[in-house]
């Protein structure tokens, strides 16, 4: 079994314990990994450090290009051994998983193209006066990558950090450790990455601490829950520590009776289950238009009924179990909250015959109650709860009466109505008759507790650099 190690300034380490990760279906140990603390931490700021104080790496950006072309490929040459990893150790569902890693290799090759198009501008102040303004890597970057997309939400991060000149510090969830293995050999086979420009850690609580805190980390970029982003943004405050965060979510699909009824159900049912509800994006919440009530509620509940559900590695099965024993006390308590506080339209179940009883159903419950706990908190399961809305109007405002607005969709044939809707939404994504269609080239990011900053796009360079003004006064001379 092989042994997920540190890989710092261009060698491999293997400094802590030894740890186990586990398959989220079977319970069987799956890979084994280095897991080190703040030392290991402050031996790869050092060397990210010094590598972009010392190298040419943040003024050379066809070198940059070029390595992240590399990773590109090399990650494609492990794509199938990536997506088999991920539905071992976090139970999404391998289409899935292989569509994450696929992902992935689009953000490196995005990236690299724009890693040789960041330019400055010019602007003459008066006769003889003329500012330059720059935009230069920030620094050093540590990124933190949650479980539960280990493969797009690490290159989501990593792609603009690279292309923007900075080096950086990884540290993947401990419990995705043969994933990071694989993206750290990845790197390590680009030739034209120098070495201490990623380096890639393994390790606990302590290690991501001393990244948040370190005061030679000039931005974290982080994916979780909001609670860890207000954790993080605390630990970053002393040194001022610019944040990259995208956070919670408790994403709302807004259903009109114009609507598309067959589509709707088609969308929403998929934007429910999507890695078994696991996901910040994922629909939490499904408004309906009173005078659609009657013909989507029962399409929606039986279409969720019939997700078949169980082994993710399983090309027959849609949805995978919840990841772990709290995941399934969550579970039953919002469940059993939801049949108490409002009406069951699809009860959800643990299922029998799994080898850890974490296989579950989706749910359906209608809950009119927007101050209640299952309309405000984040689930992250696949429970989907209902509410009425008669206007327009009422709609955005249920929608908006979160401290969430990472995404949200809005379902209806008049183009007017849904676009006039989109601007009103509190969200940074809104679709339009269709959800979770997340791409490269287009950026993401939340208003109000679901985060800080943007990435994917242009914008997702923005976090990663800094702006210099550089002014000179040289005279005047005419020319004619």
């Amino acid at each position: 079994m092989d042994l997920a190690q540190h890989w710092i300034d261009g060698a491999w380490r293997s400094d802590g314990d030894v740890a186990e990760t586990t398959s989220v279906y079977t319970g069987a140990v799956n890979a084994t990994y280095a897991s080190a603390g703040s030392a290991v931490a402050e031996d790869a700021i050092a060397v990210a450090r010094r590598t972009f104080e010392r190298s040419s790496w943040a003024h050379q950006p066809r070198l940059r290009a070029a390595a992240l072309l590399e990773l590109a490929d090399a990650i494609e040459a492990r794509r199938d051994e990536i997506a088999r990893q991920i539905a071992i150790e976090n139970g999404k569902v391998l289409p899935h998983c292989i569509h994450e890693t696929n992902a992935a290799i689009s953000e490196a090759r995005y990236y690299a193209g724009l890693a040789r198009a960041i330019f400055g501008r010019v602007t003459d102040i008066d006769a003889g006066k003329q500012s330059i303004f720059a935009h230069e890597a920030i620094g050093v970057a540590a990124i933190v990558v949650p479980w539960n997309a280990p493969s797009t939400l690490l290159l989501r991060s990593l792609g603009p950090a690279l292309a923007a000149g900075c080096t950086v510090v990884l540290k993947g969830a401990h419990q995705t450790s043969s994933v990071n293995r694989l993206y750290a050999e990845a790197l390590a086979d680009c030739p034209s990455l120098p070495k201490g420009v990623v380096n890639v850690i393994h390790g606990d609580l302590e290690m991501s601490q001393t990244l948040c805190q370190h005061v030679e980390v000039d931005v974290v970029s982080f994916t979780g829950s909001s609670a860890t982003g207000k954790a993080i943004m605390a630990a970053g405050a002393p040194t001022l520590k610019r944040l990259s965060l995208e956070l919670g979510g408790k994403a709302p699909a807004l259903v009109f009776d114009d609507a598309d009824m067959d589509a709707a159900v088609r969308e929403i049912t998929n934007g429910v289950i999507p890695h078994t509800g696991q996901m910040c994006t994922a629909i939490a919440r499904i408004l309906v238009q009173d005078s659609a009530w009657d013909a989507f509620v029962p399409k929606l509940a039986e279409a969720l009924g019939q997700v078949s559900v169980g082994d993710p590695l399983d090309a027959s099965i849609r949805m995978g179990p919840l990841f772990n024993a709290d995941s399934i006390t969550r579970y039953e308590r919002d469940t059993a909250s939801a049949r108490q506080a409002g009406e069951t339209i699809l009860d959800g179940r643990i299922l029998d015959g799994h080898p850890r009883g974490n296989v579950v159903t989706p749910a359906l419950y209608a809950v009119q109650d927007r101050d209640h706990r299952l309309v405000q908190e984040e689930l992250f399961a696949p429970i989907g709860i209902l509410e009425r809305f008669t206007t327009e109007e009422e709609a955005v405002v249920s929608a908006n009466a979160t401290r969430y607005g990472l995404a949200a969709s809005v379902h209806s044939q008049n183009h007017s109505r849904a676009r006039r809707v989109s601007r009103a939404l509190k969200s940074g994504t809104v679709w339009i008759n269709c959800h979770n269609r997340l791409f490269a080239e287009a950026e993401t990011g939340g208003y109000r507790e679901s985060g800080l900053g943007r990435l994917h796009g242009l914008e997702g360079l923005a976090d990663f650099m800094e702006t210099k003004h550089i002014y000179a006064e040289y005279g005047h001379l005419p020319t004619g």
